[in-house]
C-alpha cells in the first residue's frame, strides 16, 4: 500500500519506480510527493512552485510536468508546465470557469501533452461557448 493514510488524489508515473501524487501525509502535510513504489518512501516535491492540487503528467523523460489547478477565488483555473530541472513554473494561462460549472457540472481543465511535448490541450468553458478544447503551443518553452 502506497498511501496508508487514505488521502491521495491525482497521480502519475514519473518512471518505472516513482509516482508523483497529491497527498496529505503526517510527515509534511498536504502537497505533491514523489513515492518510490518498491519501498513506499515518500518525499515532498515542488512545495513552493506547485502548492495546489491538479491533474498532472510528466513528459520529455521526466524533465517537464504539465499540470493545472481547480478554480481559485476568482474562479480562474491555471494551466502550466513546470521545468523540474530549473524548478520553474511557466504559466500557460488562467481561465475563467463560470459558477454554472461547479459540482457535477464542473469542467476541469485536465491538460494533456502532445507526443512531441510541444503542445498542451485542455478543456475549459472560459470562452463563453460551453465546454471547449483549447490547444496551446509550449514548444518555445519545452523545446
Amino acid at each position: 500500500m502506497l498511501d496508508p493514510y487514505g488521502k491521495t488524489s491525482h497521480f502519475h508515473w514519473r518512471d518505472d519506480n516513482t509516482l508523483i501524487v497529491w497527498a496529505d501525509r503526517p510527515e509534511a502535510g498536504e502537497g505533491w510527493y514523489l513515492i518510490h513504489e518498491p519501498t513506499g518512501e515518500a518525499q515532498p516535491f515542488a512545495r513552493r512552485e506547485m502548492p495546489r492540487n491538479g491533474h498532472i503528467s510528466y513528459f520529455h523523460g521526466g524533465r517537464w510536468i504539465v499540470c493545472d489547478t481547480g478554480p481559485d477565488r476568482e474562479r480562474k483555473q491555471t494551466v502550466f508546465v513546470y521545468d523540474v530541472e530549473q524548478r520553474r513554473v511557466h504559466e500557460i494561462g488562467r481561465f475563467y470557469s463560470a459558477p454554472a460549472y461547479t459540482g457535477y457540472w464542473r469542467c476541469d481543465t485536465t491538460p494533456r501533452i502532445s507526443p512531441d511535448g510541444r503542445k498542451v490541450v485542455f478543456d475549459s468553458p472560459h470562452g463563453g461557448n460551453g465546454r471547449q478544447m483549447y490547444l496551446a503551443d509550449v514548444g518555445a518553452v519545452t523545446g
